[in-house]
């Protein structure tokens, strides 16, 4: 696994970007819409998430599962070691994810691009 990004939560993309992006420089990558929108965060990419796609309630890590491994293999490795699944694995658009959480309280994102 690799970390891919940071899960930014926001009450809307409209009202979030000219912080990223006039304040601190970001440049946008990727928009979709009024629910996600990808910022280029140099090392580690920023994306916006509101409405359906506010998957987390506070910031983010995401870790991206090799295609060639098995999610839920991946995830009970991670659980195993301790963290506690707050959202069990559901189907975004483009990938398949899950949210759980360390015992700090911090949220993590396991997500892996679908397949066919």
């Amino acid at each position: 696994m690799k970390a891919s990004m940071m899960l930014y939560p926001v009450d809307t993309i409209d009202a979030a970007l000219p912080l990223f992006v006039d304040g601190l420089g970001l440049t946008v990558k990727f928009r979709d819409g009024e629910r996600y929108c990808a910022l280029d965060g140099g090392a580690l990419g920023i994306a916006l998430v509101a409405g359906e796609e506010r998957i987390v309630e506070r910031a983010a890590l995401v870790f991206r599962v090799d295609e060639n491994d098995d999610l839920y293999a991946a995830m009970a490795r991670v659980v195993a070691a301790g963290a506690s699944v707050r959202v069990p694995v559901q189907q975004g658009p483009h990938e398949l994810r899950a949210v759980l959480e360390d015992k700090n309280g911090a949220l993590l994102v396991l997500s892996q691009k679908r397949t066919g």
